[in-house]
């Protein structure tokens, strides 16, 4: 099968985004009229300038314009608009499940009031279970640059809205904020009925990946890619099929691997590993779900059974249940 037939196959093929931060969708255009419409001063003067800016050498410095976007969103309407755009992207890539990410400290710091962010996003989402057909879960992060106590706060108003958000995950600046630190948060996260999932092995080492294992006993690694400098994690992860949340654009982007044809995905599927194709960022890393398939087929040569997998592995990492994934996983 050649390549055009691949990409065919990749773009018509049902599948599920299980990686994606909200905030991570808002486009430079977007951010532009949002700044204009709240009154919001950014650090740019045309919509090129935000674009140059997007060019970061690690996660830190990356953040640092994330966090400055984000400051852009102010109302429910805000965080609406923001997530229905995902949605019709989600259209537009066939992708028919989404488990979406979001960060309520980035806001509640900035004295917008957590009801706003999950109103906002959720109503989108029922929009587009309704209008699109498309299923979802909700997860929020909590920033692991901050303290665990700044967490408990906000996992208590995420108790309040059990009914929208399904599990909790970590994310932000990996280096120096090891999983450990949160550990009892994560207990309490799971007596509260969240499923756990936690970003580990972007940056940081593969120890972080046994603690989110074993001390916030998460369901899934988002990332994970530093796992096969350790063998004895490589096995674990094998043996009990724990899915890992890759997002291979993103690596480039921030300078995880310097090349796409040097990443390691295809020797994580080598090894019979849970991969799962995901475009974290996308608006800040250029390109959508498709695009990183597409590109990562491209660059290391993917076989169309390897191509089949990572949809297939897409259904079988999510939160959906039996039923549905089957369903989907016949569908490919």
């Amino acid at each position: 099968m050649n390549d055009v037939d691949i990409n065919e196959f990749i773009k018509k093929s049902p599948k599920a985004e299980l990686h994606l931060h909200i905030e991570g969708t808002l486009e430079p255009e977007q951010m532009f009229a949002l700044g204009k419409r709240n009154n919001i001063q950014i650090p740019f003067k045309n919509i090129n300038e935000v674009k140059k800016a997007y060019n970061f050498n690690n996660l830190e410095s990356f953040l640092k314009i994330y966090y400055e976007g984000s400051k852009v969103l102010i109302k429910e309407k805000d965080f609406f608009e923001l997530t229905w755009a995902y949605a019709l992207k989600c259209k537009e890539d066939n992708i028919v499940h989404a488990e979406i990410f979001f960060d309520p400290q980035t806001h509640t710091s900035r004295g917008i009031s957590f009801d706003i962010v999950i109103n906002g996003i959720y109503k989108a989402l029922k929009k587009a279970e309704n209008e699109l057909g498309l299923s979802f879960k909700i997860i929020m992060c909590f920033l692991r640059h901050l303290n665990e106590d700044d967490c408990f706060k906000i996992l208590d108003q995420a108790i309040a809205h059990k009914d929208k958000i399904f599990g909790v995950g970590l994310d932000s600046s990996e280096i120096g904020n090891p999983p450990k630190k949160f550990q009892n948060l994560f207990k309490n996260a799971t007596e509260n009925d969240f499923v756990t999932v936690a970003h580990a092995g972007e940056e940081g080492p593969p120890e972080y990946i046994w603690e989110a294992l074993n001390l916030l006993n998460v369901k899934r690694i988002d990332h994970g890619v530093q796992c096969l400098k350790d063998e004895k994690l490589v096995a674990k992860l094998s043996n009990d099929q724990i899915p890992l949340t890759v997002c291979p654009l993103s690596n480039i982007k921030l300078r995880i691997f310097d090349k796409l044809n040097e990443h390691n995905l295809k020797k994580m599927l080598d090894k019979k590993l849970m991969v799962t194709i995901n475009s974290d960022d996308p608006a800040y890393f250029g390109g959508y779900l498709n695009q990183n398939l597409i590109e990562t087929q491209a660059a290391l040569n993917l076989s169309f059974e390897d191509i089949k997998t990572l949809l297939i592995n897409s259904f079988k990492s999510s939160f959906l249940n039996e039923e549905m994934k089957k369903e989907w996983i016949t569908k490919i």
